[in-house]
């Protein structure tokens, strides 16, 4: 089969392909985003590109693309990608993405084999994937193929016309007295050097957040892949704003919270990770660093209407802070998780 399809089934190098190419696949990928996201601007091509020519070396995503009969266009993808880090070595991620008017003809049965025969080559057994609402065919075929639903989680929406701004200023207040033994600070762009070892650490409070029942080990970034990870979000020309808090007597650092801002959509913000450690909750810090990270952000980029920001359905604590700001659910989102033996087996019996 495989042999059958490589005259249009053809693998992408997504670091270094022609500018024909990558013409072809940014508009690949902003028609799926205009279906997605159809109030949102379409991703500029030079943003896209520079992302990927910028992805962090320890970043693996081989790819294929599906081109039309003609040659004229993309109608579909697919890629497994894999961090070559200490951690997670069992896992891959991979996606299968179809234009909506070639679903429904058997693409993604056909793009499976090089996602398994890749993950199967680098000895890794566990795939995760995600569908969302917008397109439903993604979770019936994740269903067919004997994917368990591991992970529930919500890209939710806070319109900046319902913010109480009032509330940000009395969480920010509030705080004075139930944290007084620690000080609020913020990274505007790069994170200091002097600074990288203990972001290192800090970042591991992340590995926290709830993760339904799907099989991840705990990860750690090093200063050097973080250094490696801001450049390709540098890249992409996206500003990072990031706040933390840290304990007076200690110096120790008790959480932080990321956003990220790009002046290709600057209608939207994206509120990316915010974690407080066990040991420093129930002292209102949650609350602090987000409040205090909106109102800077705002003040900064008034043009600013949307913040989005996803989150675990379980995630109790930090969804009653985010409703308590107004965010409400915009996009219901399922990340699936199935071995590769499983995938093997579907692909034996649909040969």
């Amino acid at each position: 089969m495989l042999q059958t399809l490589a005259q249009v089934i053809k693998p992408f190098d997504l670091r270094n392909s022609s500018e024909q190419e990558y013409v072809a696949i940014n508009v690949f990928a902003n028609r799926l985003r205009a279906e997605q996201l159809p109030d949102d601007p379409p991703i500029p091509i030079d943003e896209m590109v520079q992302g990927w020519k910028n992805m962090p070396s320890f970043q693996y995503i081989p790819t294929w693309v599906v081109w039309s009969a003609d040659g004229s266009q993309i109608i579909a993808r697919a890629h497994v990608s894999w961090l070559d880090v200490p951690e997670n070595r069992h896992l891959v991620d991979w996606r299968i993405m179809v234009l909506p008017e070639y679903r429904q003809q058997g693409w993604a049965k056909r793009l499976l084999p090089f996602i398994a025969e890749t993950t199967r080559g680098e000895d890794r057994h566990t795939m995760f994937t995600s569908t969302d609402e917008r397109v439903p065919a993604g979770a019936v075929f994740m269903e067919r193929l004997g994917a368990g639903a591991g992970l529930a989680f919500h890209t939710n929406q806070l319109n900046i016309v319902e913010l109480n701004r009032d509330l940000l200023r009395e969480w920010q207040e509030r705080v004075q007295e139930r944290a007084a033994g620690f000080e609020l600070g913020y990274w505007d762009s790069a994170y200091p050097e002097e600074d990288i070892q203990a972001v290192s650490d800090l970042m591991q409070v992340m590995n926290t957040a709830p993760r339904g029942t799907l099989n991840v080990e705990d990860e750690r970034f090093t200063p050097e892949q973080l250094r490696q990870i801001e450049k390709s979000i540098f890249a992409r020309g996206n500003q990072r704003r990031a706040a933390y808090v840290r304990e007076k007597a200690t110096g120790k650092f008790a959480g932080f919270t990321q956003v990220m801002w790009n002046s290709n959509r600057p209608q939207i913000l994206q509120q990316m990770e915010t974690g407080v450690f066990p040991e420093y909750r129930n002292h209102g810090l949650g609350r602090w660093l987000k409040a205090a990270m909106l109102d800077k952000v705002l003040r900064e980029h008034p043009e600013i209407i949307l913040v989005r920001t996803g989150n675990a359905d379980s995630n109790a604590a930090m969804l009653k802070i985010n409703n308590e700001l107004g965010f409400k659910p915009y996009i219901s989102t399922t990340v699936w998780q199935v071995e590769i033996n499983q995938v093997e087996k579907y692909l034996q019996n649909h040969a």
